[in-house]
């Protein structure tokens, strides 16, 4: 499957990027309680490395959703198949994904965590593809704007494989 792959982003460019995202949070979030929200399984590796490089002490807790279904497109339905073992209510918030691509995951996963009543919500993503949109959601901290291609790496999978990758790299059916 690897040779199916052509680099998009390098591990180099990826960890330049994700210490300066850790930089500006550490700014932002300074003297405020914040719960850092990972929507796995492919936001691993991002939330790894991005919450080393905040310098602030943070909660971090996971939920798990699902609307691919092992294709190469969104179903458009999204499951949640894990929930947060932490509260959010009265705290800061900060939802981290690695791709925004329709908008449709976070676009639940944002209602649902709005009514449990955050101080705020906000959302951090490693790669944002715009041009997929089908539902606006803001996006407050973005490491890549990427075109419209289905990639792999640094997590982000092809049915389940190839997240092992350190770069992220364009996927070729």
């Amino acid at each position: 499957m690897r040779d199916r792959v052509t680099p998009l982003l390098s591990e180099a460019q990826i960890h330049a990027r994700v210490r300066e995202l850790g930089a500006r949070l550490t700014q932002d979030y300074a003297g405020k309680d914040l719960v850092v929200v990972g929507l796995l399984n492919g936001v691993f590796p991002f939330i790894a490395d991005l919450v080393r490089a905040m310098e602030l002490d943070i909660d971090v807790s996971f939920m798990q959703v699902a609307s691919y279904g092992g294709g190469l497109e969104s179903t458009g339905e999204v499951h949640i198949l894990k929930d947060l073992d932490r509260s959010i209510r009265g705290r800061h918030a900060l939802v981290v994904e690695d791709i925004v691509d329709t908008g449709l995951t976070l676009f639940k996963v944002s209602n649902l965590l709005k009514d449990r009543e955050p101080l705020s919500l906000k959302i951090c993503t490693l790669l944002d593809k715009p041009s997929r949109r089908k539902v606006e959601v803001p996006v407050d901290y973005v490491g890549f704007t990427i075109e419209d291609h289905f990639v792999v790496g640094y997590g982000l999978d092809m049915d389940g494989k190839l997240r092992n990758l350190p770069y992220v790299g364009v996927y070729h059916p």
